[in-house]
């Protein structure tokens, strides 16, 4: 799969972009639960997903999981 072109408005936004992930992360542990147990068993290797959502730092969470749990992702907002 090749890096798909992307808009970002602001670049300089992604550190504090990653806090505000790593915090959502921090406040949901059975979706930690989840992403550990995806990352052994690789339940979606070679899945393909696409979304088209509002994206927040919990929507991050949940795709970082499906990717742990080996899907290819697209996402779109």
């Amino acid at each position: 799969m090749t890096t798909p072109k992307h808009d970002i408005a602001n670049a300089s936004l992604a550190a504090e972009g990653k806090k505000r992930i790593e915090w959502a992360e921090r406040n949901m542990p059975v979706l930690a639960q989840i992403r550990e147990r995806f990352e052994k068993e690789q339940p979606f290797k070679g899945v393909r997903f696409a979304a088209c959502m509002h994206v927040t730092t919990e929507t991050a969470n949940l795709m970082r999981t499906l990717k742990a749990g080996g899907a290819e992702l697209a996402l779109c907002a």
